[in-house]
């Protein structure tokens, strides 16, 4: 038998064109933009997360040195005016834009679909449809909550995150490092990105592991978590570049309330500098999915 790689960046134009299935007989390689590791391997990693986020990790903007402000808009444009119009038949495209801005400012927050549909002035069932297709596009994705109970995993509330943080800067007006410094949305934005990087890791190394956030009735949360047999993997990401005693709380809170589980606790953070204490692994920004330390 033959083999072929076939490529493209039309996945849905390419997915509604294909009349088999092809069960059994292909492998899908999910290519979204450049991860950290692919990054640093070509000395393209920024030195700071603020330059990061700004720049954004689609390849165009490095290979052809475009300014991320003009990729994105030109990005936005065509995505919009073609892909979606033509998908969706959406006959006010201005209505669609104002819809992936509502999305961006919910970047990092659980999902409220009903609140979401309110704002953008369309039908619930419109927003869900527009959910979907920036889902099959890439450009956003849901992080379910963790529960014991697999079933209570589907019903629960999801967050919203952008694959690339280069574009939700730029559908938030934040065009430089400066300004994302000081923008109420840092947190977010940073939580994004430090949650696209895992997500992207797993499908770059065609690893099948399921990611998740934690919360409970207290609002106790956790921003990051997997589970390895009997050990959990806890991560909180904070974009403070200082560690302080606090950061540590909701790790602790998590580990009590799973215990007598094992739990592997480790702090994401905005510095440039790595730590290892008795109980925590404190990791840069730049760390984000280094071996993944899934299972370690």
């Amino acid at each position: 038998m033959a083999q072929y790689i076939l490529s493209g960046s039309q996945n849905f134009h390419l997915l509604r064109s294909i009349t088999q299935t092809l069960a059994g007989r292909v492998a899908l390689f999910k290519l979204l933009p450049l991860d950290f590791s692919e990054l640093k391997n070509s000395t393209l990693l920024a030195d700071e997360y603020a330059e990061a986020a700004i720049k954004g990790a689609y390849p165009a903007i490095f290979d052809r040195a475009i300014d991320s402000s003009v990729f994105y808009s030109n990005y936005v444009e065509t995505y919009v005016e073609k892909d979606v119009t033509e998908l969706l038949r959406v006959k006010d495209t201005r209505q669609f834009k104002q819809f992936i801005k509502l999305c961006a400012n919910r970047a990092g927050q659980l999902l409220n679909i009903n609140a979401l549909s309110n704002e953008a002035d369309i039908a619930y069932n419109t927003a869900k449809e527009w959910l979907s297709i920036l889902e099959s596009s890439y450009i956003t994705f849901l992080l379910q909550p963790y529960h014991e109970n697999r079933n209570k995993r589907l019903v629960k509330t999801p967050k919203l995150y952008f694959y690339d943080t280069g574009l939700l800067c730029f559908l938030l007006g934040i065009r430089t490092d400066e300004q994302l410094l000081t923008d109420r949305s840092k947190g977010n934005i940073f939580e994004n990105m430090m949650v696209s990087e895992h997500q992207k890791s797993l499908y770059h190394q065609y690893l099948f592991e399921d990611l998740y956030f934690w919360q409970d009735s207290n609002r106790v949360e956790i921003d990051l978590l997997w589970k390895n047999r009997d050990t959990y993997f806890a991560t909180q990401i904070k974009a403070t570049k200082t560690i302080q005693k606090d950061l540590f709380k909701q790790l602790d809170k998590f580990e009590s309330h799973v215990s007598p589980h094992a739990v592997q606790k480790v702090l994401l953070y905005g510095g440039n500098e790595a730590q290892r204490r008795t109980q925590y692994d404190i990791l840069s920004w730049k760390q984000a999915s280094d071996g993944l330390y899934f299972g370690k």
